[in-house]
């Protein structure tokens, strides 16, 4: 029996959804109707999310910020912690910013941070060829650019020095916990997107390792991780320059370490 021939109600559809072990079936049932084109299309949308797809894969979208971010498949998805990230990115933001977000994945971030200031330069990069092009289409509209390639690398040279804020939502999840992550994270998103290696932080340590260079005086890195791993997030900060400190949302389980460049201290007088 087809899937469609499954849910000729919109209860069946429910039905179908919490079978497959969807845990909010009646939400899911509702964003899958309203975002498909028609009933084939429909059955389609649910035949991948019974097989196990994230639904911002199936749906080809995410909700992120107040706003719908495209997530193309194989494409790393927002997580709504990570809106905790893009609060605190604002609140340091000075007007019209140079704006960095590395291991953007889908762009989401950057995207984010340039919509709900109006007005700054957004640069966004990512090692992934699928991230690079999925990205591109969330930051067009806010004017930004993206690049593929590793962290930095990619980057223009005159951005040395000038970046206000730099957002890496780098991965953090430790190389033998990746079988632990939900199957929709594991089989579905990219694995450079979620290994962190041994302890997590390997990306980490190399996105601070360069960061000075890039930053403006008084500027300043936030990267997300866990509360377990901020010790060792902190301590790759200060070893590299950064006067650190953290930030916790408990509602959004999320944890963002931030490392500021400190100013240039004029000269004292004779």
């Amino acid at each position: 029996m087809s899937v469609s021939e499954l849910y000729p109600s919109h209860a069946s559809l429910i039905s179908v959804l919490r079978s497959a072990g969807c845990v909010f079936a009646e939400d899911e049932a509702d964003l899958l109707i309203s975002t498909a084109r028609d009933r084939d299309d429909l059955a389609a949308m649910v035949e991948r999310r019974v097989m196990g797809l994230p639904l911002e894969h199936v749906l080809g979208w995410a909700d992120f910020h107040g706003r719908r971010v495209t997530v193309d498949p194989g494409v790393f998805v927002p997580r709504r912690r990570s809106e905790f990230l893009v609060a605190q990115a604002l609140e340091l933001a000075p007007p019209r910013p140079v704006v960095v977000d590395l291991c953007c994945g889908s762009g989401a971030l950057g995207a984010a941070v340039l919509h709900a200031l109006g007005d700054g330069e957004l640069h966004a990069a990512d090692i992934e060829p699928a991230a690079v092009r999925c990205a591109r289409r969330n930051v067009a509209p806010v004017g930004g650019r993206v690049y593929e390639g590793d962290l930095y690398d990619p980057l223009p040279a005159r951005l040395a020095g000038r970046v206000d804020v730099l957002i890496a939502n780098a991965p953090y999840v430790p190389t033998a916990e990746i079988g632990l992550l939900p199957p929709e994270a594991r089989e579905h998103e990219p694995l450079v997107a979620l290994d962190g290696g041994a302890d997590g932080i390997d990306i980490q340590r190399r996105v601070t390792a360069q960061a000075a260079r890039w930053l403006a005086p008084g500027g300043a890195l936030l990267i997300e991780t866990s509360e377990r791993q901020t010790p060792h997030t902190m301590a790759a900060f200060t070893r590299h320059g950064l006067d650190a400190k953290v930030a916790v949302c408990d509602d959004l389980d999320a944890t963002v370490v931030i490392g500021t460049r400190p100013a240039r201290r004029e000269p004292a007088s004779a």
